[in-house]
């Protein structure tokens, strides 16, 4: 296959996702509150939620959802998935160029394992600005190697400083440390560090003291000192040596690395670890890769703030340095098919253990006929997976039909989302909520024990009202609608007692109770 065709499979096994799907309440929620408050006062450059500073993330990608919300006149799925999807492809389209330079024949199974690669995968439609800046990341360290090769063009020497700042300023530090440290690492290790100012001289300092320059007036302009305060001191040096939130071990991402590459885990962890230890990353390309992947991995390490989304930016060196190193093993050894093998019976059960779920306990998904077509094909791909390793002792085809079967399963799956809805979103609860309080002019919307429900005033229009046992037990909710989850209900029979006087109304795992 080309790799056009490869990207259009890929897009349109998303799709059903990127248009169907509900909001993530946890994150996806809250960035379109922030958004909201951001066009509501006017601001540009600082940001608030629910009244407070949020100097968290850069601008860039909430003026990109900005953009989006003024030109379509609201909040669409599908635009901001794209804000995820095209730097995705992106970073796709640039790791298969410099595969094309190493003259690697695996390059169709590098993108189809970036494509179906948990981590990766999951963010290419998750609305969080982590892909943009792995994007220019992959382009700053592209740009790079080219001027590192002498192949590089005038305009690349402005370009690597202009992508190392696009990328601070979609995510924040990492942006810049991660592309820092492999590139003056990669040049200490090959002897030239010595040229580091080809690459990190004044050219470089002046765009990326420019582009700082304006940002930080800008921010101190809008929010003065306080703000400029949290988002240089308490936001990187905080979040960096003693965090106050995603506070981790060091061993943290020795863990999460594994279900980060799944279901390529094996294949690509032990394929590097393999050319390591057989002195089989001989070019400078994969030495690159290689001092990427360490670098980052030791970086992200000793950093105090964790989540296994930051290593994202490493990922697709994972798999683009295990995809070049296939050549140098032989394809029929029982390593290679056994690191591909467990994944693939992990696959095939999948049909299986839905429907054992199904009878063991009642899950929200066990009347939804597609998640079973879903996981039947998974399981189909598994055992097809199976047969091809062991009778037929095809590795790359095993790769590509795992792949393929993959994006088929979430294609059939996307299109489960309007049942599945309910029990992974707010839409449908506020939706509700909003008809019942103008039928029954109910004035206020309050919750117990929902997380972060704050965040439903993007559907809701007003702000809720965060209420306690006490409240409910003493009926002072009158002309009220009362959210909850349903399991609050069952678990505590004082509130049960007053709610079964009431009229309530199921969305979901929730409950909506008239006061």
């Amino acid at each position: 296959m080309k790799d056009k065709q490869l990207y259009i499979i890929w897009f349109i096994a998303l799709l059903p996702l990127m248009i169907l799907r509900d909001y993530t309440p946890n994150n996806e929620l809250r960035y379109l509150s922030i958004v909201d408050e951001a066009l509501k006062n006017g601001n540009f450059f600082t940001f608030t939620n629910q009244g407070e500073i949020y100097a968290d993330k850069p601008p860039l990608y909430f003026w990109l959802m900005m953009a989006g919300k003024t030109l379509l006149g609201g909040h669409r799925m599908w635009f901001l998935s794209l804000l995820s999807f095209i730097p995705a492809l992106v970073v796709m389209m640039t790791m298969a160029k410099w595969l094309r330079k190493e003259e690697s024949r695996n390059q169709p199974e590098a993108l189809l394992m970036l494509m179906t690669g948990g981590l990766f995968a999951g963010l290419a439609i998750i609305i969080r600005m982590d892909m943009l800046m792995v994007m220019f990341i992959t382009l700053s360290l592209y740009t790079f190697f080219k001027i590192y090769q002498g192949q590089a063009k005038k305009g690349d020497y402005y370009l690597f400083p202009l992508y190392l700042f696009l990328a601070l300023f979609s995510k924040g530090p990492v942006g810049i440390l991660v592309p820092l440290l492999s590139t003056l690492l990669f040049l200490l290790h090959r002897g030239e560090i010595h040229t580091w100012e080809r690459y990190w001289g004044w050219k470089s300092m002046l765009v990326l003291l420019t582009g700082c320059s304006i940002w930080f007036a800008g921010v101190y302009l809008e929010g003065g000192n306080s703000y400029l305060n949290n988002l240089l001191i308490h936001q990187t040096v905080g979040r960096g040596i003693n965090s106050f939130h995603h506070k981790e071990p060091f061993y943290y991402y020795f863990i999460t690395i594994w279900y980060s590459l799944a279901p390529w885990m094996f294949f690509s962890i032990g394929l590097i670890i393999a050319g390591m230890i057989r002195k089989k990353i001989q070019t400078d390309t994969e030495r690159f890769f290689l001092t990427i992947i360490i670098s980052t991995f030791i970086m992200l390490s000793i950093i105090s703030s964790k989540l296994a989304v930051y290593m994202l930016p490493a990922l697709p060196f994972f798999i683009g340095l295990s995809a070049i190193l296939i050549d140098k093993f032989n394809e029929k050894n029982i390593w290679l098919r056994l690191s591909l093998a467990l994944p693939a019976l992990i696959l095939a059960s999948a049909l299986p253990l839905i429907i054992y779920i199904a009878k063991t306990d009642t899950p929200f998904f066990a009347a939804v006929p597609l998640v079973f077509a879903a996981a039947t094909v998974a399981t189909l791909s598994g055992i097809a997976v199976l047969y091809l390793l062991f009778l037929k002792k095809e590795l790359r085809l095993s790769i590509r039909v795992m792949s393929l079967g993959l994006l088929l399963a979430i294609f059939i799956a996307g299109w489960a989302m309007p049942q599945l809805n309910p029990y992974m979103g707010w839409s449908k609860l506020c939706q509700e909520a909003s008809r019942l309080a103008e039928e029954r002019q109910a004035s206020e919307y309050c919750v117990y024990n929902i997380s972060r429900a704050e965040s439903m005033d993007v559907f809701l229009k007003k702000d809720v009202i965060y209420v306690s046992e006490e409240d409910i037990l003493s009926n002072s909710l009158t002309g009220n609608l009362l959210l909850l989850p349903e399991k609050t209900i069952n678990k505590n029979k004082k509130i049960q007692s007053v709610i079964a006087e009431k009229e309530g109304y199921k969305v979901g795992p929730y409950m909506i109770v008239i006061f």
